[in-house]
């Protein structure tokens, strides 16, 4: 992150260098800092000698003439909408990080409101977010493969990568699965419980080592946990047994008018759950690293190297604390996750 965001602000100095014969331009914290945490079709770098160096990732599209597909070096760095990329017969621009159809003069066409009306192409390229989260996979299966190969072959204490492992899956096991699921039902859940936890755990720890090119966060984006938590909800959904739809639309021990009243309230509540799930996990690594950006922000804004030592100090102090946040926050998750399917097929008596 420290590494990103010296290049992001070389490059914003490098603009304004490039303007100063128009006019002064000013340090836009806002544009800078919503630039590194939004998902990109490159990994930026750094910034040298007015050049920027980004490791580009493919570009995926499928079009009216079929699949297209090349490197986002062919933007050659450009995001407003100004260098046109020709394949297959069409040509496409990018605009904040959006691909589009070039229009006849080769550009785009805004609104009033200064929105692209250009159309899009459906869009399945290999985002940072997207490779960080196949790099996510690889790691997993990279440490739970040999793991689940030496308990099949050793029955004694584990040793090495196992040890380092094995008490994790037991806090997953018996203080967040057991306590909420139940002993009887617990055991067919755990997969999915467990690859949630270490997938969070691991993405966000991957988008807070310093100097690392690869630095997409994988909660950063909110259709990562969007999709997360509507994988919960459906497993909530369909793991729920009689007693839980009877507790939905028709809730025992209640007057009829109360019950009709409920209803809608309890199917409001169905789908508050995984919406909370999912602003909970986007918002709480989100706001860490605008902090932490906004707190670099502020030798620029000031212009002064005297703010430095504050702004380093308690930059550090909350990427620290951050380490901390992602692996709370992949246990909120989890501990929810297990605690709504746990409602779903609890067995209530009634009687």
């Amino acid at each position: 992150m420290l590494l990103s965001f010296a290049g992001f602000s070389q490059e914003a100095h490098g603009e304004h260098h490039a303007d100063e014969a128009q006019h002064e331009e000013e340090f836009n914290a806002t544009e800078l800092i919503m630039h590194h945490i939004k998902d990109a079709h490159e990994f930026h770098i750094a910034d040298f000698n007015g050049k920027s160096y980004s490791l580009p990732l493919p570009v995926i599209l499928w079009t009216n003439n079929g699949l297209v597909t090349f490197l986002s070096s062919a933007f050659h760095h450009d995001d407003s909408g100004k260098v046109v990329v020709e394949r297959n017969g069409q040509k496409f621009v990018r605009l904040h990080d959006e691909i589009y159809y070039a229009n006849a003069e080769n550009g785009i066409t805004f609104n009033e409101e200064h929105h692209a009306e250009n159309d899009r192409p459906l869009n399945f390229s290999i985002t940072k977010n997207v490779f960080t989260l196949f790099l996510d996979a690889a790691l997993m299966l990279l440490i739970f493969i040999p793991v689940a190969r030496s308990y099949k072959k050793n029955s004694k204490a584990p040793k090495g990568l196992a040890a380092f492992i094995e008490p994790l899956i037991v806090f997953v096991r018996d203080d967040i699965a057991v306590p909420n699921i139940g002993e009887k039902k617990y055991a067919k859940y755990m997969p999915y419980l467990l690859t949630v936890f270490f997938l969070i755990w691991f993405g966000n720890i991957f988008g807070l080592i310093p100097f690392f090119p690869f630095s997409g966060t994988l909660t950063n984006d909110i259709l990562f946990t969007g999709v997360m938590a509507t994988i919960t909800f459906l497993f909530t959904l369909f793991s729920g047994n009689k007693d839980y739809w009877k507790h939905i639309f028709w809730m025992p021990g209640l007057p009829v008018p109360m019950k009709i009243f409920m209803i809608p309230v309890e199917l409001i509540g169905m789908f508050t759950k995984p919406f909370a799930l999912m602003i909970r996990l986007f918002a709480n690594i989100t706001a860490g690293h605008i902090i932490i950006l906004s707190l670099f922000s502020l030798i620029f804004i000031f212009k002064t190297a005297f703010v430095s030592p504050v702004s380093v100090g308690f930059a550090l102090f909350m990427n620290v604390l951050e380490l901390l946040v992602a692996a709370l926050q992949a246990y909120v998750f989890t501990l929810l996750s297990a605690l709504f399917i746990g409602q779903a097929v609890a067995e209530h008596d009634h009687h």
